[in-house]
């Protein structure tokens, strides 16, 4: 899937995968990676999400990197938050007081860049992508931020009714993806059945759908 996809959606605003109010798993399980105010939270594939703005209300420094610089402009306009825009070698950087954006390709961003990270959170990064990239994403995840905790959330749905993104993540897979950098017998998993409200999928043609929250700690090499 070529970075083009992801700029025209956003050019033609179709976005369907975009949350107006706060993910409430995040809210609900963010206190259990022990994560408290003053910590930096790494967010991949960030786009517009609100999700932003809660970590940044709980104290912490958000550190987040979006393809689009025209969800990035919508994300710091809607939330009225006050940013500046400047150039940081081949990446542009919106920065407000307590968020950071980096506007570009998520794979080229480094661990210097980056800074020290103490914690991310995964909503729809890795289901945004198909197969064929998720280890790579997995894998230069880690490099950038080192043994810290994770909050990944995905979605497991019959993939053969839909066509992705967002594509289907099921638990086999994330546990393959992650057996080399956490302890597969501590991950942490709650799924809850969504289907009933998100109509919009079931008109698509799916007859199951589940949100999967994976709390993980990842281990030092």
């Amino acid at each position: 899937m070529k970075p083009e996809f992801w700029l025209q959606r956003w050019e033609e605003n179709k976005i369907g995968f975009h949350l107006d109010e706060v993910n409430p798993h995040l809210d609900k399980h963010w206190i259990k990676l022990g994560i408290g105010p003053g910590f930096r939270v790494f967010v991949p594939l960030c786009g517009k999400s609100v999700d932003l703005r809660w970590l940044a209300e709980q104290g912490n420094f958000v550190e987040a990197v979006e393809l689009s610089e025209a969800a990035i402009q919508q994300f710091f306009t809607e939330q009225e938050i006050d940013y500046q825009r400047q150039q940081h070698g081949e990446w542009i950087v919106y920065q407000s007081d307590q968020i950071r954006i980096w506007c570009g390709d998520f794979f080229q961003l480094t661990a210097e860049q980056l800074g020290p990270i103490d914690a991310v959170y995964d909503r729809a990064a890795l289901i945004a992508l198909p197969s064929e990239l998720r280890r790579d994403y997995v894998n230069h995840l880690v490099n950038l931020v080192g043994p810290v905790p994770q909050l990944l959330v995905t979605l497991d749905y019959p993939q053969q009714q839909m066509a992705g993104p967002p594509f289907s993540v099921a638990k086999d897979e994330v546990l393959n993806l992650y057996q080399d950098h956490i302890d597969i017998d501590k991950i942490l998993t709650i799924q809850t059945d969504v289907l009933p409200e998100h109509g919009h999928f079931a008109d698509r043609g799916l007859t199951s759908l589940f949100e999967c929250v994976y709390l993980m700690q990842v281990l030092k090499k």
